[in-house]
């Protein structure tokens, strides 16, 4: 005869699967912070000191701005 275990819930295991959606959307949020500084400081590099002079920058700033939170 088989018995089933009524008292048991799935709480525990919905808990492990928030932490690891949460988990992924963390890492998926890390690389596209991380792409968006690197085609930002792509871009900004690109441009001649005259334009960066043109929108307030020099290119030691470059920097400062790409990772300004």
């Amino acid at each position: 005869m088989a018995a089933f275990d009524t008292t048991r819930t799935t709480y525990g295991s919905a808990i492990v699967a928030g932490r690891i959606s949460r988990s992924v959307f963390n890492f998926i949020a890390s690389v596209m912070a991380w792409n968006d500084a690197r085609v930002t400081r792509k871009a900004l590099s690109a441009l001649s000191d005259r334009e960066l002079q043109d929108i307030g920058l020099i290119r030691g700033d470059i920097d400062s701005v790409v990772f300004r939170r």
